[in-house]
């Protein structure tokens, strides 16, 4: 027996059930979830432009989103999700809302971009600027200012010249953007709008005031609203079938693949417990989809630890040694194992690039699944089963599913 490999065994698993012990409640608690989970309305808009030969175009159409996202968080709607699709859709999801008419009618009025005078006065509007003449440009220090350009001239030295030495806000929505004091009255049209701004502050006021000379209006072209006691019944039975189904299959393995069945088990477990880190980790919502794919990627993880599994004991069956047998399952099978995963991975990025909003969702989850399958299922199992046929403890065929009167003489 060697003890060595016993102990980095153990503590291989210690460190690794600990961690999942410590981490999971926490995990848990902080995903996020989908209305179909939590329940909620989506809407999924068609924009149009509201001045006819206006296009409709991604710029304007990421600037639309970012303002119905700014006006659900301020209806105190929690975690918007809204998406832009193709090149004039716009998907909204509202997860937990109740007041769902009184969103509906706040959530679809176009974006405005106005100037106001200090009495809140609209001066100006987006569609007075000249589209795409706002630019980022630096003065003598090198700092970044924003130079403008009107379509009416006249209306703009009017405006200058009634608000001489006073600030005109810049508004989008109901949101200040920046207040800028007029210095001098402007004759030809063209101005500069300095402050303390960095680069990219800068920027992000030009590309507004650009966009604001784009307003779009939206359409509503489908809605699907979920209650919330529906939402929470599909999570909790969702829940208890996981748990339930899990229980079999690691009860499966146990029982017909023994040492082999042991460590796919523990494999299988650190394999949910990482996908849960990565959800964490990069804000995933989770929906019933995103469950689908998160159930499939365990498949395929059981699919991967039985391929070897079965594909050791061939080997064992033949009278190679425990060890020996170890290393050519686990060779033999490896590319049916990648084969299956990586066309897994292509099926995934196809759905993904050509899909949307759930489908999408569960090809992300998909992908990501079979990821930390092949990190978890291949290598981490193999590490532990080497760890533990190497240390001389487990040297029976029995203890691999064999029985000695299946074992052929070479």
């Amino acid at each position: 027996m060697d003890i060595k490999r016993i102990v980095t065994f153990l503590a291989i698993i210690l460190i690794v059930f600990t961690s999942i012990g410590l981490s999971s409640p926490e995990l848990v608690k902080n995903i996020k979830l989908g209305l179909d989970l939590k329940g909620g309305f989506e809407i999924l808009y068609v924009a149009e432009p509201i001045e006819a030969g206006k296009p409709v175009n991604k710029d304007s159409l990421t600037q639309t989103a970012l303002s119905l996202e700014r006006r659900a968080d301020s209806l105190g709607v929690t975690e918007p999700e809204v998406t832009t699709e193709g090149t004039d859709r716009i998907r909204v999801k509202f997860p937990g809302v109740s007041n769902e008419e009184e969103v509906r009618k706040v959530i679809k009025e176009p974006a405005e971009l106005t100037f106001r005078g200090p009495d809140g006065t609209k001066e100006m509007l987006g569609s007075d600027f000249v589209e795409g003449a706002a630019t980022v440009q630096f003065d003598q220090t090198n700092r970044a200012m924003i130079a403008i350009e009107v379509k009416d001239k006249e209306k703009f030295r009017k405006v200058t010249e009634k608000l001489l030495g006073q600030p005109l806000a810049i508004y989008l929505d109901e949101d200040l953007l920046s207040a800028p004091t007029i210095q001098q009255v402007l004759t030809d049209g063209k101005a500069t709008i300095t402050g303390n701004f960095t680069f990219d502050e800068a920027k992000k006021l030009a590309d507004t005031i650009n966009l604001g000379a784009l307003p779009l209006k939206l359409t509503e072209k489908y809605s699907q609203s979920v209650g919330a006691t529906l939402g929470l019944m599909s999570l909790h039975q969702t829940v208890k079938a996981g748990l339930i189904g899990s229980v079999l299959v690691l009860l499966f393995m146990l029982i017909f693949y023994r040492i082999p069945g042991l460590v796919a088990s523990i494999s299988i477990i650190t394999y949910a417990w990482l996908l849960l880190v990565v959800f964490e980790l990069i804000q995933a919502t989770l929906t019933l989809p995103g469950i689908a794919a998160f159930i499939l990627g365990v498949g395929m993880a059981v699919d991967a630890n039985i391929i070897t599994a079965e594909r050791i004991k061939e080997e064992i069956r033949s009278g190679k040694s425990i060890l020996s047998s170890l290393k050519a399952g686990s060779k033999h099978s490896f590319r049916t194992i990648m084969d299956a995963n990586i066309t897994n991975i292509i099926c995934g990025a196809v759905l993904f690039y050509i899909g949307n909003g759930a489908i999408r969702g569960f090809a992300l989850t998909n992908m990501l699944s079979i990821a930390l399958s092949v990190v978890t299922n291949i290598f981490f199992a193999r590490l532990l089963l080497v760890l533990l046929i190497r240390a001389n403890v487990f040297k029976k065929p029995s203890y691999f599913g064999v029985k000695e009167s299946e074992i052929r003489a070479l």
